[in-house]
């Protein structure tokens, strides 16, 4: 057996007696400084290494999220109406998306870009709107002119009045006047305005009432608008609706009754907001009189009462039109990764507008692009690395407004040039996606009509956020040669100041040596 006496020759560490020792006043100060040295430094290196740190790299772009991008917005529009706002996406590959509805909502806004009601909702798109030939002319004038100055008079005065905003240079309304004016005449010879009154139709031409038009909301022409005693508000507290089936149609009946608040007529639907009455159907003569026809049918001939909403035989001829001028767009598009552009503009198939008079002005509540980074991933990011998401939604709370200082026909752009970051763990855990982007904005003057329109641009690089991983048996083993150094270096300190001492006090003796 190895006998105890063999062990302890190894002993590194060989103990010197006490009573061989001896405590100095220098010893003791050095040995509190070096103990509050370990302490400092030891805590500092624990910093470090609980410290959260990161290399940043540009590499080529690796998205593993497929070859879409999905961008989500909320932008108010105070001058456009959401009866004719459209979204539409287009890329230089050539696709081109237009009017785009199924992922977007409209809500109607005053001037204060709050909503007027629910949102707003345009019914089935109608297609190839018949009008009459384009060949058919008729001279005669069958429906009143209204002005500004005429137009309550005649509003008041018939229980109802339907009413066709129009444009002399608008080719859709150059198509309607012949079937409108038609219409009119058989309505005026069926309905004597000097004998029954019960209605009338009418025209204004917004290129000398514009004041007029602009009061009436209206932005695209021709637009016909069914005023009951002098209001174009679709006067109901309930509506009843009935489908009636046959073999071949659906009737769609609305009974609407009306009511009166201190002499203002108002309208409530389900969703509780404002909306004008407008019409929406064929443009032909045949079509026209029907529509009269069931218009003026509930009202009784010698009637001084607003007339009740009678039924509605052309199906979706009818619907409301939005109260305000103002439309704030909301939702996501997804498009692909390749330079593209996302527009807002007033569009309609079988509607003209007045360049000159569109206003495109709009405030950006929100625009981001990627997937919806919750709140709390983001500000949990952020903790850790605090120059992330600075550019995720930079437009946010921004208005471009079109003070028509630099003229009409103003197109307003955007030109979005974006970069996707990532940020990866030590254990190749992705802990977040999102995409960053610079934004120059101008206003320029368009020859067309005026848009907003947003170009992105992606770029082919990515930037890669990755963490720096931290050994802990470096973290021990700086700990250990922070103990080790600073205890070396006092006791090495320790026998300078004592030796010094010893001299200085042998020199003051007489001592040699």
């Amino acid at each position: 057996m190895i006998s105890s006496g063999k062990i302890k020759s190894v002993d590194f560490y060989r103990k010197i007696p006490r009573d061989l020792t001896e405590a100095s006043l220098s010893g003791a100060g050095l040995s509190i400084v070096a103990a509050l040295a370990m302490m400092f430094l030891f805590g500092m290196e624990l910093n470090n290494y609980m410290t959260f740190s990161t290399s940043t790299s540009v590499i080529v772009d690796q998205s593993t999220d497929g070859d879409f991008l999905r961008i989500e917005f909320n932008i108010s529009f105070p001058a456009l109406s959401c009866e004719f706002a459209s979204l539409d996406v287009s890329d230089v590959l050539g696709t081109n998306r237009l009017n785009i509805t199924k992922t977007i909502r409209k809500f109607s806004i005053g001037p204060d870009l709050r909503p007027t009601g629910s949102e707003f909702q345009s019914g089935p798109a109608l297609h190839n709107i018949k009008h009459g030939d384009e060949g058919d002319e008729y001279s005669g004038d069958g429906s009143i002119s209204l002005t500004a100055h005429n137009f309550e008079k005649f509003s008041h005065h018939h229980p109802i009045l339907v009413v066709n905003f129009y444009a002399p240079w608008c080719y859709w309304s150059n198509r309607l006047k012949p079937s409108w004016e038609k219409a009119a005449k058989i309505m005026q010879e069926r309905y004597d305005p000097e004998i029954d009154g019960r209605i009338l139709l009418a025209k204004v031409d917004c290129t000398q009432e514009a004041d007029l038009c602009r009061r009436n909301h209206i932005q695209g022409y021709p637009s016909i608008r069914i005023f009951r005693r002098g209001s174009d508000l679709r006067t109901s507290d309930i509506t009843l609706s009935l489908t009636l089936l046959d073999h071949d149609s659906v009737l769609h009946v609305n009974l609407v009754l009306s009511s009166s608040v201190s002499g203002i007529l108002y309208h409530r639907e389900d969703h509780g907001h404002h909306e004008h009455e407008s019409y929406y159907g064929d443009r032909d003569t045949d079509n026209l009189v029907k529509t009269m026809e069931a218009l003026v049918a509930p009202i009784p001939l010698d009637s001084e009462q607003l007339a009740l909403g009678g039924s509605n035989e052309t199906g979706n001829a009818k619907r409301p039109a939005p109260l305000t001028g103002g439309c704030r767009i909301e939702g996501h598009v997804r498009v692909k990764k390749v330079p593209g552009n996302l527009i807002i503009s007033a569009h309609s198939g079988t509607h003209s507008f007045d360049a000159s008079q569109m206003n495109m002005s709009h405030y950006i509540s929100h625009l981001s692009f990627g997937r919806t980074i919750a709140p709390k991933v983001m500000s949990d990011v952020k903790r850790l690395i605090p120059y992330l998401g600075r550019s995720h939604e930079r437009l946010n709370g921004r208005s471009f407004i079109n003070h028509r200082d630099i003229g009409a026909n103003v197109t307003i752009e955007h030109y979005l040039q974006i970069v996707k970051t990532e940020v990866i763990t030590g254990r190749s855990n992705k802990l977040i996606e999102e995409y960053e982007y610079t934004a120059h904005s101008s206003l320029i003057q368009s020859l067309n009509i005026p848009v907003a329109k947003f170009h992105f641009e992606l770029s082919p690089m990515q930037v890669l956020v990755t963490e720096n991983e931290k050994s802990f048996s470096h973290f021990i083993t700086n700990v250990c040669a922070i103990i080790g150094g600073i205890f070396t270096v006092a006791g090495i300190l320790d026998s300078i100041l004592h030796n010094t001492l010893r001299l200085v006090k042998k020199v003051e003796l007489g001592k040699n040596f």
